[in-house]
């Protein structure tokens, strides 16, 4: 794990809030120049902590107003099951996270769609993926936080 100081924070914490802005303005507001900033960003990029820059789109903009949470169980905890069924859900556009869990599911997934009736068609393509003992979902009815920050 890399140590960040003070103005690494400080630096992360405005690319997390607004990634387009200039190697000017973030020296300008953590109180560098802009060369030793642009350094900071470099090796913060070439260590991983910077993974990459992306935009975020609003999916209310998209039409994706329904926000499900899937909860798989499964009997199965082989690695070739594993590695079919982790390749198909990756190939589903309409998941947006994937996780394996500790605990009574052994799956979650986050699935964004226009409408919950949508879910029909993703559950059947879902459960042709691999043999599955439970899927359940639920939908999200509003989202009190939602963001890509991480905690500094």
């Amino acid at each position: 794990m890399m140590t960040l100081d003070d103005y690494d924070k400080k630096l992360l914490r405005l690319m997390q809030d607004d990634s387009d802005r200039t190697v000017q303005d973030y020296a300008d507001a953590i109180g560098l120049s802009a060369t030793p900033t642009a350094r900071r960003i470099k090796r913060l990029s070439d260590a991983g902590v910077i993974r990459k820059q992306v935009s975020l789109l609003d999916p209310d903009a998209l039409g994706l107003k329904t926000t499900l949470f899937v909860f798989i169980r499964t009997s199965r905890h082989d690695g070739d099951w594993l590695d079919a069924f982790s390749k198909g859900v990756k190939r589903m556009p309409e998941v947006v996270e994937f996780y394996r869990m500790g605990g009574d599911v052994d799956y979650l997934l986050k699935i964004m769609l226009p409408e919950i009736s949508d879910y029909d068609a993703v559950y059947k393509r879902l459960i042709a993926i691999a043999p599955l003992s439970d899927v359940s979902a639920s939908f999200a009815m509003e989202a009190l936080k939602n963001t890509t920050e991480l905690p500094l």
